[in-house]
């Protein structure tokens, strides 16, 4: 349970900061001319590295108590 919560921490933590860095690993073979996200693949990712976040946080949290 702990190494899942520290590995959704990091996953979370860096879909929150570098979401054009996840979008370039993930997606970019998908496009045509894969020259940048857009707005919205940005939000969405930022938001979902938020719940993976507060999901990692939760499960250190149990784990230690």
């Amino acid at each position: 349970m702990l190494f899942i919560g520290i590995l959704l921490l990091c996953c979370g933590l860096l879909m929150v900061v570098r979401p054009a860095f996840v979008w370039s690993l993930t997606e970019s073979w998908k496009s045509n001319n894969g020259t940048e996200a857009s707005n919205l693949y940005l939000v969405s990712t930022r938001f979902g590295g938020v719940l993976c976040t507060l999901a990692g946080l939760a499960a250190i949290i149990a784990y230690l108590l």
